[in-house]
């Protein structure tokens, strides 16, 4: 059984495409028997995800601060939900808890999100997979701007190497398999 952390989208968006994204993966992760980590919320992408994992079978962990949940936005169907006291708290709970981070559409929070996992992997702060899912190109301004940022040598081409990314959810399974096993013991990190 495994555990990943879903970073997406607090909102649906525009393009249909990345609610059955959402859909498909929370599925594909029920089924499996894993656990879906993510943020806790009832609405957007998240919502969908935890949804369709729960039908699944799936357990749902989420982990939400408590000023977010005030919006009343925390989701209360969960195998758990944890309320914490800041969104830090919240991702370092999440990393933790998690064997690897998967990436779906979404706002800034997933794009910091998904930016400090891959910074954190280039610290040797972790060595867990992360998976970008690319749905419909929605990544590729975001990969173009990291190779970007290798071509004008503020980092190393092999920092390429700390992600993935795949062009559907159901490539995200064999994405995680293909990722080399971890040189850290289970769940330890340097954070």
């Amino acid at each position: 059984m495994r555990s990943i952390c879903l970073y997406c989208g607090s909102r649906v968006g525009f393009d249909p495409r990345f609610r059955r994204a959402a859909e498909a993966l929370g599925t594909i992760i029920g089924r499996n028997g894993d656990t879906l980590i993510y943020g806790g919320g009832r609405v957007g992408l998240m919502g969908v995800a935890a949804d369709a994992a729960l039908a699944a079978g799936g357990r749902v962990v989420g982990v939400i601060p408590e000023h977010i949940q005030a919006r009343e936005v925390g989701h209360n169907g969960l195998t758990e939900l944890h309320v914490v006291d800041s969104m830090h708290t919240r991702k370092r709970m999440m990393f933790d808890r998690a064997d690897a981070v998967v990436v779906l559409p979404g706002g800034l929070g997933t794009l910091d999100e998904t930016i400090e996992m891959i910074t954190w992997r280039q610290l040797s702060l972790h060595d867990k997979p992360i998976i970008l899912v690319d749905e419909g190109g929605f990544w590729a301004p975001l990969l173009a701007l990291i190779e970007h940022v290798i071509g004008h040598g503020f980092s190393l081409p092999e920092y390429r190497g700390f992600f993935a990314a795949v062009q559907r959810v159901e490539d995200v399974y064999d994405a995680l398999d293909r990722a080399p096993a971890s040189t850290l013991p289970p769940r330890a990190s340097r954070l």
